[in-house]
């Protein structure tokens, strides 16, 4: 009989993939993503969970994970919870309350802060979710939104178009560095610190804040009224600096995508629009966020494009004013 310990070396990362619309079943996207009209031989399966195989294989590693189907909350256990990596969300973007049928799973991806998170729908909908509310909510839950036939495609013209529908997930997928991985040869370092930045959500947790505390303020501390003020500032600094934080990783992300590709002179081209684009985004930001916001978006850049570690360990980290 095995340990414990044993058991959990095998288990393989997953990515979960549930659907709260009852005519889009999980097993749909997942077809997608493996780019197949037929679905692989499940290598389990409990009752509606199902984990089915996938191996991930791109220029810089190989993975083996699992796409794992859980159609509600209710069919979680120890064993997914363990293994989630990433999370994917199908919702019904034709009905008002599509995003709130999705609020019970809100709980379960804050406590266990999976590096990818992805809000998917056909397309957003102005009868129903708007792009507008779509956009917001992922704001608000540090989710990327993708629409598998989006209404409005990138334009003809543009020469560095984004990605859209499930390539966009792939890529997303992609740009993660799983805990199966097996790097290729002359690529450990610079997608090591990659994914480490993309990952940061997954090492500083979002709801990280302390409780408050429920005992009286001691004699000669604030009153009430200024307490509040304090603490309610306080929660917006927090949550604003989630917000970019969010976003921050969601351009390393992209980022990741563009030094994944073929190193030719679209990509290469693309890498610098992108980072203006960055640079513009963080001009707007308080400065201390903006120094943050800088020094992750240098450090990914630098060391993707093969920079060495200890040439920039001397970059400052934001503490020093």
């Amino acid at each position: 009989m095995s340990s414990p310990e044993e058991n959990t070396e095998m288990i393989l990362p997953c990515v979960l993939v549930t659907s709260t619309d009852s005519e889009f079943k999980e097993e749909e996207l997942i077809k997608q993503i493996l780019n197949s009209t037929t679905l692989p031989q499940p290598t389990k399966r409990e009752e509606t969970v199902v984990w089915y195989p996938w191996t991930i294989n791109n220029k810089y590693y190989t993975a083996d994970v699992q796409l794992c189907v859980v159609p509600s909350t209710y069919k979680m256990s120890a064993e997914i919870a363990q293994s989630m990596q990433a999370f994917i969300a199908y919702f019904d973007s034709k009905v008002k309350d599509g995003l709130e049928k999705l609020n019970p799973w809100i709980p379960v991806v804050e406590d266990l802060s999976p590096e990818v998170l992805i809000l998917v729908c056909d397309r957003v909908c102005e009868d129903g979710v708007t792009r507008h509310e779509a956009q917001q909510w992922c704001l608000s839950h540090a989710f990327e939104l993708v629409e598998l036939n989006p209404q409005e495609l990138p334009d003809e013209d543009d020469d560095f178009p984004e990605s859209t529908g499930v390539k966009r997930i792939i890529q997303a997928l992609n740009a993660n560095v799983w805990s199966s991985v097996e790097m290729k040869d002359g690529h450990n370092q610079g997608f090591g610190l990659m994914s480490s930045l993309v990952a940061s959500r997954h090492n500083n947790p979002r709801h990280s804040q302390d409780p408050p505390s429920s005992s009286l303020p001691a004699e000669g501390t604030h009153t009430n009224e200024e307490a509040n003020h304090t603490d309610n500032s306080a929660n917006s600094d927090t949550q604003e600096g989630s917000v970019v934080d969010a976003m921050t990783d969601l351009d390393i992300q992209e980022l990741a995508n563009l030094t994944a590709g073929d190193a030719d002179a679209d990509n290469f081209e693309r890498l610098f629009t992108k980072l203006k684009e960055m640079k513009d985004k963080a001009s707007s930001l308080p400065h201390e966020q903006r120094k943050v916001h800088a020094e992750k978006v240098a450090k990914a850049f630098w060391m993707a494009i093969g920079g060495e570690e200890d040439e920039i360990d001397g970059l400052s980290s934001g503490e020093d004013s």
